[in-house]
C-alpha cells in the first residue's frame, strides 16, 4: 500500500522538532549540528530572532491578498534587491522552479518581440540542476532527472560542463540564452572560473544573446558576496533566486535588466501566492541582514576558518577525502568512497551533510554559524571519517 506522503524522498529516519541556530533538536533530544541548512535555505539558522519577530508581525496583520493589489512589502524588498544588484525589476516566486519557468518565458519572450521568434533555444550545461519542473529537467538534461517524463520540452541544447568553445559552436540563429549556475550545487560544489564566466558574457554579448544564471543554491551571501557572480565582475541579464533569501520561508524571484524583461508585460505571467505580505516581510529581514557588508565580511572571515579546517581533514584522512571544493560557505568535500557513507556517518555522529553528484557531500551551513560550531563541525567530520576510515 502506498504510503500517505507521496514516497518520492529516501527519507532519513530522524525527526527534527526544533533549532537553535546552527543546531536542530531530534524527537528523541539529541542535538545534531546542522550543516545542510536546508540545502542552503535557513542562511541565518533556525529561529532567528530577527525572522521570528519579522514573521510574527507579519502575520498578526495580513498574510496574502493576491498580486491585484499593491504589497508594500513586496515593493519594499523589490527596491532593496534593485538597488544591490545588476537589476532594474524584479518578479517575485515561491521557489527556485518557479524562478527557472519565468527565466526561460523571459528568454523566449524578449526574441519573440524583436521579431525573432525562432530564438528559442537555451545552452545548458551538464551537471546542472535547474528545479523539477517540466522545464527545470528540460533544462537539466540528465537521465535521472527526464527518465519517464518525456516528451520533455524541447529548445534546450545540453553541453559539457567548462567547454566554452563547445559554447562558441552551438549558438546558432536559434540560440536564445545562456543558462549557467555560477556554481553548481547538485552537480557536486563546481565552480564556473571567473575567467569563464567573463567569456560566457562576451559570447553573449558578441551573438546578441542573454546571459542567466542560476543563483538559487549560491546566491544571497553563499559565496561571501551578496551573488556568487559578483566574484567575476561581470553581470547576468537575467537571474533566478530563491532558497536563501526567504531563510527558510518558502521565496524567491527573477531578477533582470529592463531590457531584458521588456516582453514581460501585464498578464504575461503571474504567481497567486509569490510575493505575498507574508513572505515578502520575512525576505526583507533576511536581506537587510545579509546584505550588511559587516555579515559578508564576517561570512568570508569564518569561510576562510572553515576551509583550514577542511583542508586538514583531507590531509588526515587521505583514505576518505580527495579535495575540497567550492567558495564561502558553499563547499564540498569530494569522497573517495561512497559518499553515502559519510553522510550516514555524520548522522551517527549527530551531524548534516547533503550529498551531491560527483561523489560529494555538500556543507552548507547557517552564514552566521559561530567558531565554535565550525569547531563542532570539524571535530564531528573528523569522527564521520574515522569511523568510513574503520568500516
Amino acid at each position: 500500500m502506498i504510503a500517505s506522503v507521496l514516497p518520492t524522498y529516501s527519507r532519513a529516519p530522524l525527526h527534527f522538532v526544533k533549532g537553535e541556530g546552527s543546531w536542530l533538536i531530534e524527537a528523541d533530544g539529541r542535538r545534531f549540528l546542522d550543516l545542510g541548512a536546508g540545502i542552503a535555505v535557513n542562511a541565518l539558522g533556525h529561529a532567528h530572532p530577527v525572522l521570528v519577530e519579522a514573521l510574527t508581525s507579519q502575520a498578526q496583520n495580513l498574510w496574502h491578498v493576491s498580486n491585484l493589489y499593491q504589497i508594500p512589502q513586496q515593493q519594499q524588498l523589490a527596491d532593496t534587491l534593485v538597488e544591490h544588484t545588476f537589476a532594474d525589476t524584479v518578479f517575485f516566486t515561491n521557489s527556485g522552479t518557479e524562478s527557472c519557468e519565468l527565466a526561460v518565458k523571459m528568454a523566449r519572450k524578449y526574441f519573440y518581440d524583436k521579431d525573432q521568434p525562432e530564438r528559442v533555444e537555451i545552452i545548458t550545461f551538464d551537471g546542472a540542476f535547474h528545479g523539477r519542473s517540466s522545464a527545470g529537467i528540460a533544462a537539466a538534461g540528465s537521465e535521472k532527472m527526464t527518465k519517464g517524463f518525456g516528451p520533455l520540452l524541447p529548445g534546450f541544447v545540453h553541453l559539457t560542463f567548462g567547454d566554452l568553445d563547445g559554447v562558441t559552436n552551438a549558438i546558432s540563429d536559434k540560440t536564445a540564452a545562456i543558462l549557467i549556475e555560477p556554481v553548481q550545487g547538485e552537480g557536486g560544489i563546481r565552480p564556473v572560473p571567473d575567467a569563464e564566466m567573463k567569456a560566457l558574457r562576451q559570447i553573449c554579448d558578441e551573438n546578441g544573446i542573454l546571459l542567466i544564471f542560476d543563483e538559487v543554491q549560491c546566491g544571497v551571501g553563499r559565496t561571501g558576496k551578496l551573488f556568487a557572480h559578483e566574484w567575476s565582475g561581470v553581470t547576468p541579464d537575467i537571474m533566478m533566486v530563491a532558497k536563501g533569501i526567504g531563510g527558510g520561508f518558502p521565496l524567491g524571484a527573477v531578477l533582470a535588466t529592463e531590457n531584458a524583461a521588456s516582453g514581460m508585460t501585464a498578464g504575461t505571467h503571474g504567481s497567486t501566492y509569490g510575493g505575498n505580505p507574508l513572505g515578502c516581510a520575512v525576505g526583507n529581514a533576511v536581506l537587510n541582514e545579509i546584505a550588511k557588508p559587516a555579515f559578508l565580511a564576517e561570512v568570508n572571515r569564518k569561510a576562510g576558518l572553515f576551509r583550514q579546517k577542511l583542508e586538514g581533514l583531507v590531509a588526515s584522512h587521505p583514505d576518505v577525502f580527495s579535495e575540497v571544493r567550492g567558495s564561502g560557505m558553499m563547499l564540498g568535500l569530494k569522497c573517495v568512497s561512497s559518499n553515502m557513507e559519510l553522510v550516514q556517518a555524520g548522522f551517527d555522529n549527530q551531524l548534516i551533510t547533503v550529498p551531491a553528484a560527483d561523489n560529494v557531500i555538500r556543507l552548507l551551513p547557517a552564514l552566521n554559524l559561530t567558531d565554535a560550531d565550525i569547531e563542532a563541525a570539524h571535530d564531528r567530520l573528523d569522527r564521520a571519517a574515522s569511523q568510513v576510515s574503520a568500516a
